[in-house]
This record gives structure tokens, C-alpha cells and sequence, in this order.
């Protein structure tokens, strides 16, 4: 954790504490935070109407971005409860694996989740909504005091977080055309991407794209696979109640793929590809290529999967997830008639990519505070992140700290044996990025403690703290933490003898029969052995509630892996508890190479664990460290 610069606080009419530029799922989450934490705060957006809006996928969650949304939540964010309140389809991930990597997604109705947020934000104490663009901030001393409208409006503030999403000079590509936007419909903010290019933050240009919008009415879905969600479903906040049925009527997705004709209508037309003729200069997104890019490059494949998605209950929108795209309008149409189910689909919206500005990350402290300029803060995909997870995740800490800052108190900075929310701001800072960033559970080296189901034992204490969670969520947080440190003590000290009638139950359950007298928790280790099984076994009853059940079977089936990645994080603590110091000079220090210093500079670690995860920071420059903070009594 850091300190903050110190700022007088004063408070008027004319003047807010923490302004917040953009009203995306980072921008939401910082603003919401910020006025929680009873500042006052200001929302500055260029369009109203679109707050909360879902400019790709209509879905919150997947693999890792799960874990995200479930820390939001147990952090005291929105994003859980919004998704939970306007689903229309819940799906669990990786359900064949283990559970360090379940992930939970679901499928929103675009129109309700946008409406609730902003309800949600006019609705919040000491939160204001202005639409407006904001061109510049206005610094004295180095630190944030103010912004500049395109209005020439001088607005006083104290703290800033631009979460600008795809809004920075913002060039929207559909074939060979291309025209300025920050999204289909909107325009961009050109002003604010010159000012921070002149206050000398390293800045590049990414791209991301959308597929086209499908009229349903147009489409064969009886041709198609259906894909129905869970029932019940896997909610993402923990205040759900998981006893009700959801809010909105569950709708079913539809599968199709493409095929060989569609690749030849794709290949024939690439030179009208603005990605392929070198329109398009931004760096796109690894994990989420549009289909031109797929054929192309895995010219091997004889199809790909298309999943068909609902946008809403009251909407015949549909969107193909897997056929992003940036072809010209004729090519679209041609190429998704060629795909079965599609042969006469009409399409309401054209797929396009998008280019836009991003600022290095290794600009950023870990608290997601600018090394250059004091009180501003950056979050989502200004920060090079894709994804509306990684982006509410960004919002919510900075927002955080960007309150934290005014108080002249300690920041947030959650580790990455804490929080996914720890490793990706860990990634960011340390490792920087050049391609959309894009979080997976394997990037966690601790995920089997990072669990979805744990997220709240893991950070609700800390979301409390901050006045982020209300008082009854984190009494009812506390009692079920209290039920699964009880249950997990009557398991270790209730002991089964074994006897004939014990043994038949376990023959029943293709268990071996027991030897000797065994606790409930010994038997629980067993694979084939689970927690509803204990009771019967033992002639007991066992009383708990399905999350405290889920928590500690996992706990003592994993025991022993549990175990040994809680030594590796004992060992990961040494190495982040010897601090860096933040002006220490390096060139110089015996055993660094040029390169390392060069490297240790340029990002500024606080700590020898963030310096040992710098590519190209070896062991043996970390042991050079190691002995110079010893000779300087600072380890």
C-alpha cells in the first residue's frame, strides 16, 4: 500500500471531490464507489442515454471474468447485482474441471441492464450525471484542480478517473469507409487523447470489433441446436437469494457454424478487409479475432462455431457471437446467408472494428493513480484491458483510491494471492501490455484459493471497511462464515466407528469399508465420498445451507493442495513485504545489467515480488537487490 499526495479538502457548490469521465462499467463502478464512500462526485458523459450500455456481447461473466464480477460484488460493486436483475440466461463454465476454474456467465437483456445501471446512479447520494465532453484536465502543482468542457466550462475537482473505454479518438472501420466515433452512434473525444499525448504519457492505438446485429424474425431457428441455461441458476452477487427464480424470463441461445462456402466468400473478399489492407493499425484483441481473422489464419478449420444470442425479452436483436467482423455491409450479408439457419437472416445493425487510443500502463501505480499527474486516475480500456469485467474491476479500485488519495490514507492494492482483481492491476503495471489484455484464470498462480465461491471470504471485510457493503449484507456474510468454521469443526471432531451397518452404506456408496474409527472429515476426503453422504453415514443430521456446504466440501476435499498454495503465497509474502523505495536510484547498483535497470526504472516496483515479475528481471538481479537493501538496513 502507498501514500497519496497531500491535498487541502474544502467543499462548495462549485466544486466536487471526484469527477468521472465516461459512464461505462468503469466509470459506473468508480463513480458509484466514490459517492459510497461520501464524496461528492460527478459523472461527466457524452451521451446520458448510455450509461451502462453493453456496446459488444450482452453478457457479464465467462472464464475468469466470473471471478471479477463475484469480487466486484463482495467488494460492494454493482456490476452482480445488475447482471442478476436482468439475465435472461445463466450458464456455469468448466463444470468438467476442477473448481478453482467454474466460471460463471450470463446472458442480459441489453436494454433493462443499461436502464438499471443508470437508475442505479441517479438514484445514488452525492452522485451528479452531466453530459458533456471533457477536453482537458487542469492541473496546479502538478496535481489534478480542475477540468475544461468543449463548452469552455471550468468545472473545480480534486480527483479524476478518465474511463474513456473506446472513446479516445475513436475511428470506426466497415469495409474500406471509415469516420470518427467512440461507438456506432456516438462521437469521439478527440480533445482529451491530444492533452494526454502533450502531458507526455506513452500512448498507442488497440482495436476491438462487434459482429452485426441480426433480425430474428429472419432466422431458422428450427434448424439450429438450442442451448437452454442452468436451472436453477448460479447468480452472481452474493445477496442473491438463490431461492427465487429470476427476474426476467429465461430465454434459450442457438448454435450454428460456419462453413467452407463461407470461408471462400470471406477469402475472396479480404482486399475489402481493412485489417488485411493495412487501414486498420491498431493491435486487436488475441483472444476474441473476428472471423476474417480466423480464416485466415487457421485456414485448417472447416468451420466455427457461431452461438446465436438474444439481446432482450422485448427485441428481436440477435447477436452472433463468434462472427465479429469489419468487412464491408454486401460482404456481411453474403457471408452469414451462406451459414445454415441464416440463408434469408436480414441484418438491423453491420458489424464494424473500432481503433482507438490507449495509454501504457506502466504509467500506473498499482493503486491505478498516474505517476505523472497526482489525483488522476485511469480505468478499463485506456489501460490497453478488454472486456467489461476487467473494466468494472479497474473502475471499482480506482474509484476507491481515488478517495483514498483526498483522504491522505492508505490505498487499495490487492495482491495477487487476494484477488483475480490483484493479478490483473498487477499484470498492467508491471508487465505493461501491447495487445488488448484479456484475463484468464491461468495468468493466477493461486487460483485454486481464488475461487468464485470464496470471493466474499476473501474480500468482504475489506468492502465493509471502505462503507462499500451495507450493514445486513455483511451481517449475513458473517454468519455464514461463522456456520462454515462450525460445520468444518463438527466434521473434524465427530468419529465414526466402524460396524456392519456404516460399512453396508459405504458399499452402497462403492467405498471400501473402514478399518478403523475415521472423523466425518477423513471419510469426506474421499472421492467417492461427498458432504450430503455424512449425515446418513453417521446417523446425524448435518444442517447447512448450500454455500456453506459447497465451501466446506471443497475445503477438505482440497485440502492438501490448499495447503501447499497457501505455503507458496507465505513465500510470495516475503518477497512483496520488502519494499522498494519509491526514488531509489538503480544505475549504478553492483549486479545489474543495463537492461534491468533500464526496466526497474521505467516501472518504479514497490516491492522485490513485483520486481521479480518483470520480464527480464532475473533471479540474480533480484539477489543483487536482495543484498542492497540489506546493506542499507531496508530489509
Amino acid at each position: 500500500m502507498v501514500f497519496c499526495g497531500t491535498i487541502t479538502m474544502q467543499s462548495n457548490d462549485d466544486e466536487y471531490d471526484v469527477l468521472v469521465i465516461g459512464g461505462g462499467h468503469a466509470g459506473c463502478e468508480a463513480a458509484l464507489a466514490a459517492a459510497r464512500m461520501g464524496c461528492r462526485t460527478l459523472v461527466a458523459v457524452i451521451n446520458v442515454d448510455t450509461i451502462g450500455a453493453m456496446s459488444c456481447n450482452p453478457a457479464i461473466g465467462g472464464l475468469a471474468k466470473g471471478h471479477l464480477v463475484k469480487e466486484i460484488d463482495a467488494l460492494g460493486g454493482e456490476m452482480a447485482k445488475n447482471i442478476d436483475a436482468t439475465a435472461i440466461q445463466f450458464r456455469r463454465l468448466n463444470t468438467s474441471k476442477g473448481p478453482a476454474v467454474w466460471s460463471s456467465r450470463a446472458q442480459a437483456d441489453r436494454l433493462l441492464y443499461r436502464l438499471r445501471m443508470k437508475s442505479v446512479l441517479e438514484g445514488q447520494q452525492n452522485l451528479e450525471i452531466r453530459q458533456t465532453v471533457v477536453d482537458r484536465i487542469l492541473l496546479e502543482n502538478g496535481r489534478v484542480a480542475g477540468v475544461l468542457t468543449s463548452l469552455a466550462e471550468t468545472i473545480r475537482v480534486k480527483a479524476v478517473v478518465i474511463a474513456t473505454g473506446t472513446f479516445l479518438n475513436g475511428l470506426i472501420h466497415i469495409g474500406l469507409t471509415n469516420f470518427p466515433a467512440g461507438r456506432m452512434g456516438d462521437p469521439p473525444s478527440t480533445k482529451l487523447a491530444q492533452w494526454l499525448r502533450e502531458t507526455g504519457f506513452a500512448m498507442g492505438r488497440m482495436k476491438t470489433g462487434t459482429p452485426a446485429r441480426l433480425d430474428g424474425r429472419t432466422i431458422d431457428f428450427a434448424a439450429l441446436d438450442t442451448q437452454h441455461g442452468d436451472r436453477p441458476p448460479h447468480y452472481f452477487s452474493f445477496a442473491s437469494d438463490q431461492g427465487l427464480a429470476p427476474a426476467q424470463p429465461q430465454l434459450p441461445c442457438h448454435i450454428t457454424y460456419t462453413n467452407a462456402r463461407t470461408h471462400e466468400i470471406i477469402k475472396e473478399n479480404i482486399d475489402r478487409s481493412p485489417m488485411f489492407t493495412g487501414v486498420i493499425e491498431g493491435i486487436g484483441a488475441r483472444y476474441c479475432p473476428s472471423i476474417e481473422d480466423k480464416v485466415m489464419r487457421f485456414a485448417d478449420k472447416e468451420r466455427h462455431q457461431i452461438f446465436l444470442e438474444p439481446e432482450g425479452t422485448n427485441t428481436v436483436e440477435i447477436y452472433p457471437n463468434g462472427v465479429s467482423t469489419s468487412l464491408p455491409l454486401d460482404v456481411q450479408v453474403a457471408m452469414l446467408r451462406s451459414i445454415r439457419g441464416l440463408e434469408r437472416v436480414c441484418l438491423v445493425r453491420p458489424g464494424y472494428a473500432i481503433e482507438y487510443d490507449y495509454v501504457d500502463p506502466l504509467e500506473l501505480l498499482p493503486s491505478l493513480e498516474t505517476k505523472r499527474v497526482g489525483g488522476l486516475f485511469f480505468a478499463g480500456q485506456i489501460n490497453g484491458t478488454s472486456g467489461y469485467e476487467e473494466a468494472a474491476a479497474q473502475g471499482l479500485i480506482a474509484g476507491i483510491n481515488a478517495v483514498k488519495c483526498l483522504r491522505q490514507e492508505e490505498t487499495v492494492v490487492l495482491d495477487r494471492s487476494q484477488a483475480y482483481t490483484g493479478v490483473l492491476i498487477d499484470d498492467l503495471v508491471t508487465l505493461g501490455t501491447r495487445e488488448p489484455y484479456r484475463l484468464f484464470t491461468s495468468r493466477a498462480e493461486y487460483r485454486l484459493l481464488l475461487r468464485e465461491d470464496n470471493a466474499d471470504l476473501r474480500l468482504r471485510d475489506i468492502g465493509y471497511r471502505l462503507g462499500l457493503v451495507e450493514p445486513g449484507a455483511y451481517a449475513a456474510f458473517q454468519e455464514k462464515r461463522t456456520a462454515i468454521e462450525q460445520l468444518l469443526q463438527q466434521l473434524e471432531k465427530t468419529v465414526l466407528k466402524p460396524n456392519a451397518a456404516v460399512n453396508d452404506r459405504l458399499a452402497a456408496l462403492a467405498a471400501t469399508p473402514m478399518q478403523q474409527p475415521l472423523t466425518l472429515a477423513e471419510l469426506l476426503r474421499r472421492p467417492e465420498i461427498t458432504l450430503a453422504d455424512l449425515g446418513p453415514l453417521a446417523g446425524i443430521d448435518l444442517h447447512y445451507s448450500p454455500a456453506v456446504g459447497h465451501e466446506v466440501q471443497l475445503r477438505i476435499k482440497y485440502q492438501g493442495y490448499i495447503d501447499r498454495q497457501n505455503e507458496q503465497v507465505a513465500r510470495f509474502k516475503r518477497l512483496e513485504g520488502a519494499d522498494l523505495p519509491a526514488a531509489m536510484e538503480y544505475k549504478g547498483l553492483a549486479g545489474l545489467s543495463n537492461e534491468v535497470v533500464e526496466k526497474l526504472s521505467r516501472v518504479r516496483p514497490r516491492t522485490l515480488g513485483q520486481a521479480s515479475r518483470i520480464s527480464g528481471v532475473t533471479p540474480a538481479a533480484i539477489s543483487a537487490l536482495q543484498i542492497h537493501l540489506k546493506k542499507a538496513n531496508l530489509l
